[in-house]
């Protein structure tokens, strides 16, 4: 993830817990942050929205403000809203495998030309209110996507091109939106499942969750929400960034994944959720998780965690 343009930067720590440098960028910046030694309860606070992203070793995150402790691990981001406070534990943090995070903050006013953008273009049903960031902490793993564009935005920052600053904004850009859209599905996700009844988009998110294991046809999910096929297939696309096949894959992996955290077979999860063979579930939850479901179990078979997120 991190070029050697940044490494070399690296390579001269000036302290051993939270060594951080930096790299300006339009309305944005990213910090590479290095622990060589094992610490407790180091506070981090940034005055704009702060995205960070494990790249080896291990954080606990706490935050008494939101009630929050949680592990923080490769693969998975933490998103930290503007002028909150977290403390950082360091356990596996060694001089010879220090741990090792990037942190890219966002300006306010960056989020909100992206919000203003998508409200415009892509306005959300008046139910769902409208696309705006809700400022709490949000920690997530990657899927596929969003770990491919965070490589890239490192791979910006250390460029000397002559389009760096264009390039750095579109991609800074892009994660905002996948930032909003997560936050956005997540409450339209907490809605359908309070009032399953109430519209014709939160009828058929309610069929889909009910029937995980089954194959879906669009015709019917059409019929439960009233619309014509390519209407209604546009209108779930806009609200949850993808068609309703690839929503409720998504579904499966998420629940794929709190059951093989719970300690379920790997093989008895794959069947129960409705994936017929083996080899193609290990492939799309190594897809969507950066982990084969075997690596997944190793590593939380220790520390079970029930909830879980995802950018989509």
């Amino acid at each position: 993830m991190i070029s050697p343009h940044i490494n070399k930067s690296r390579n001269t720590p000036k302290v051993l817990v939270e060594n951080k440098v930096t790299f300006a960028g339009p309305e944005s910046e990213l910090s590479i942050y290095d622990t060589y030694e094992q610490a407790e309860r180091v506070q981090l606070k940034s005055d704009q929205l702060l995205f960070c992203a494990m790249v080896t070793g291990k954080k606990v995150m706490h935050s008494d403000e939101e009630r929050f402790n949680s592990e923080f691990l490769p693969h998975e981001s933490f998103v930290m809203a503007p002028e909150s406070i977290v403390e950082i534990d360091f356990p596996t943090a060694q001089l010879a495998k220090p741990t090792t995070c990037l942190a890219i903050e966002i300006s306010t006013d960056r989020i909100k030309q992206v919000a203003t953008s998508l409200n415009e273009n892509i306005p959300i049903n008046q139910d769902f209110g409208h696309w705006h960031y809700d400022n709490q902490l949000v920690h997530t793993h990657h899927n596929s996507q969003t770990q491919g564009l965070l490589n890239r935005i490192v791979q910006m920052y250390g460029e000397n091109h002559q389009d760096r600053s264009a390039m750095i904004s579109l991609a800074v850009s892009e994660l905002t939106i996948r930032l909003l859209r997560h936050q956005t599905r997540d409450f339209m996700m907490s809605f359908c499942q309070q009032q399953p009844d109430h519209n014709s988009l939160t009828a058929t998110v309610s069929y889909i969750e009910g029937n995980l294991a089954e194959n879906l046809d669009i015709d019917v999910l059409a019929r439960i929400a009233c619309m014509g096929r390519t209407k209604f297939f546009n209108e779930f696309r806009i609200h949850f960034g993808c068609s309703p096949i690839v929503f409720q894959q998504q579904l499966r992996l998420k629940q794929a994944a709190i059951m093989i955290k719970q300690g379920k077979q790997i093989t008895q999860t794959c069947f129960y959720l409705g994936f017929n063979n083996a080899s193609h579930f290990s492939r799309c939850f190594k897809q969507f998780y950066g982990l084969t479901p075997r690596q997944y179990k190793l590593r939380h078979q220790v520390n079970y965690i029930t909830k879980d997120n995802s950018f989509l």
